[in-house]
């Protein structure tokens, strides 16, 4: 049986519309869940962290949504604070992510998609 994959994906963005062309272009089989439209809980989120391969603080866009909020990156280094801010916040997620199995990277450089395929 093949490793699942999964892309959360923002379409709006441009190195979340370059990792589903990499995905594509690769052949893959992966499901695509927009989670914008379809918000990840907070359990989902921290499962996700459990495999991410780079720190929790690295899953939070620090952009002027995240200022505009007023909050703090210090305030969210670890799993269960950036879980429940990205449940409350779902566009404050980096994307794109893309999950292989038991591992998933952030695709910021594309070359860590490469990779983890």
């Amino acid at each position: 049986m093949a490793v699942k994959l999964v892309l959360y994906h923002n379409p709006s963005c441009s190195k979340s519309r370059g990792a589903d062309g990499i995905l594509k272009a690769r052949g893959a089989d992966y499901q695509t869940v927009r989670y914008l439209d379809d918000p990840l809980t907070e359990d989902e989120l921290k499962e996700l962290l459990d495999i991410l391969d780079d720190p929790p603080a690295a899953l939070v866009r620090k952009d002027p949504h995240f200022k505009s909020l007023g909050l703090d990156a210090a305030d969210y280094t670890d799993r269960d604070s950036v879980a429940a801010l990205l449940a409350a916040h779902p566009r404050l997620m980096e994307r794109p992510v893309v999950v292989k199995g038991d591992r998933a990277v952030i695709g910021r450089p594309p070359e860590r998609i490469e990779a983890l395929l």
